[in-house]
């Protein structure tokens, strides 16, 4: 069952050949023996979990059940999840008790009838590609403890990864989704912008935001996706279009899809083992049937300086609500108001959030604005026509997830820059609000996963995990583990 897909388990639930209760217990012996190597959960709470497993036995016994009744699954702590501690990461929400579900949760657990397992680690306000910023702990990545994870849904990724969870939430501004499941050796992907509700999410940089899926399989992430996406009016930047069935294209052959290769995904940065797996991907995909095309984004590589503009002011915004007044930490001491917020700020921040909050500042500032946030929102708009233009010559673009596989803890913290350059391949694609996704394609020399990047037009989630899937139905590199989690 540790093992086992979104599909067997469901089988296995309806057929009695095991409860919601033991398999969430399963699950809940394995968090409590191996997460201590691991730092991935952050709150845990048996109690609750158990009770959701019983309300989903009752729902089986009475023939209620769906797809997902009474399969187990981890959420990134930055959803608010109703009498769930939810921190975001960071000591600012250490004590924070969701007062209500989020969106995503309400539609995974209540109407889905998903059993949570509890919350998992993440970078600070979801501001990090390591998960070393947690107020928490770093998290280590199961293939390797002395590596990260990815980030900042590394504690989802590294949940999964361990058998620690089948499947878990992520959230994804930059690459936040897809960066993890390449690092860890899983699936995981982000929908167009504005699919999955933000409502209860808790914001880092509004414009760019999106909730999405880790999980072993493209199908996996086919049957959640289907669950938690959907129009909410709650969301002012979600999107009202009719419920999808994201697994319906899964069995559809190859033959004649058109993958672009952009020629700035092909060039120096990349390293020689993580190419060398993605032209054996690429080999694959002409011997299912599919036509290579070279196609070109001629700004793509202005993504990173055009990000690290716009998303640290959007954050800068959002987060000016955390002043200790109204919940979250509060500074002990203090003398008058001002000294009250500048105290709260900075003991309940880290250094990563400062440094964005002060960034996003900077640029909103006046006599800074049209130099930097305005000319980042034309470069956005570039980026995005680049992806127009391509998408009229190819059907999904292909590359690499991230340069580099998992790196050592610790080795690109004293240089944030060299730690944004690992969203190089990710981060274009949160700002034209494409969606994308992440699967494993192979390993480097040090046995550690390579994580091979598709991007489609907008809302062609179910192509891009058929595409997926496919691969993944000829290669056997989403199977592997990691020998921690055997």
């Amino acid at each position: 069952m540790i093992r086992a897909s979104l599909k067997t388990l469901r089988a296995a639930l309806a057929e009695k050949k095991i409860s919601s209760v033991e398999l969430a217990r399963l699950f809940l012996d394995r968090i409590a023996r191996l997460n201590p190597e691991l730092n991935a959960f952050i709150t845990v709470d048996e109690d609750k979990t158990l009770a959701a497993a019983r309300t989903a036995d009752a729902r089986i016994g009475a023939g209620e059940a769906g797809a997902l009744t009474g399969i187990p699954i981890a959420q990134k702590d930055i959803f608010c999840a109703k009498g769930w501690r939810t921190t975001c990461g960071s000591r600012m929400l250490e004590n924070f008790i969701a007062p209500y579900d989020a969106t995503v949760v309400t539609k995974l657990e209540q109407d889905a009838g998903m059993v949570s397992l509890g919350k998992v680690n993440m970078d600070e306000f979801a501001m990090g590609s390591s998960n070393e910023t947690s107020y928490f702990g770093a998290v280590n990545n199961p293939w390797d403890k002395t590596r990260v994870p990815g980030g900042s849904s590394g504690g989802s990724a590294a949940a999964v990864a361990a058998g620690l969870a089948p499947v878990a939430t992520g959230t994804d501004t930059g690459g936040s989704i897809r960066q993890p499941a390449a690092l860890c050796g899983l699936t995981g992907i982000k929908p167009t912008y504005g699919t999955v509700s933000r409502y209860g999410m808790i914001a880092f940089a509004s414009s760019l935001d999106q909730g999405g899926v880790i999980g072993r399989s493209a199908e996996d992430c086919a049957l959640v996706l289907s669950a938690m996406a959907g129009f909410d009016e709650k969301d002012s930047t979600s999107l009202e279009r009719p419920p999808e069935n994201y697994s319906r294209c899964l069995d559809e052959p190859l033959a004649g899809l058109r993958i672009g290769l952009p020629q700035e995904f092909f060039k120096e940065g990349c390293a020689a083992d993580v190419m060398s797996a993605i032209e054996a991907a690429i080999a694959e995909y002409k011997n299912l049937g599919a036509e290579i095309v070279a196609v070109s984004l001629p700004n793509a590589h202005l993504s990173v300086p055009a990000y690290y503009v716009i998303a640290p002011a959007e954050a800068s915004s959002n987060l000016s609500r955390f002043d200790g007044v109204r919940y979250g930490y509060r500074a002990p001491e203090y003398a008058d108001l001002t000294e009250m917020y500048e105290k709260s700020r900075a003991q309940g921040f880290g250094a990563e959030v400062k440094r964005r909050i002060l960034i996003g500042t900077y640029v909103l500032s006046h006599g800074y604005y049209d130099a930097y946030y305005l000319q980042a929102q034309r470069i956005r708009r570039l980026i995005a026509d680049d992806f127009t233009a391509a998408f009229q010559q190819c059907d999904v673009i292909l590359g690499p997830t991230s340069p580099t596989t998992a790196f050592r803890q610790g080795e690109k913290a004293a240089d944030p820059v060299q730690m944004y350059l690992s969203d190089i391949y990710t981060i274009a694609v949160n700002l034209a609000g494409l969606p994308g996704l992440s699967l494993s394609c192979g390993f480097d020399h040090q046995g550690l996963p390579v994580g091979l990047q598709l991007i489609g037009n907008y809302f062609a989630e179910a192509r891009l995990l058929a595409t997926a899937h496919a691969y993944q139905q000829a290669t056997d590199w989403h199977l592997r583990r990691p020998a921690l989690a055997a």
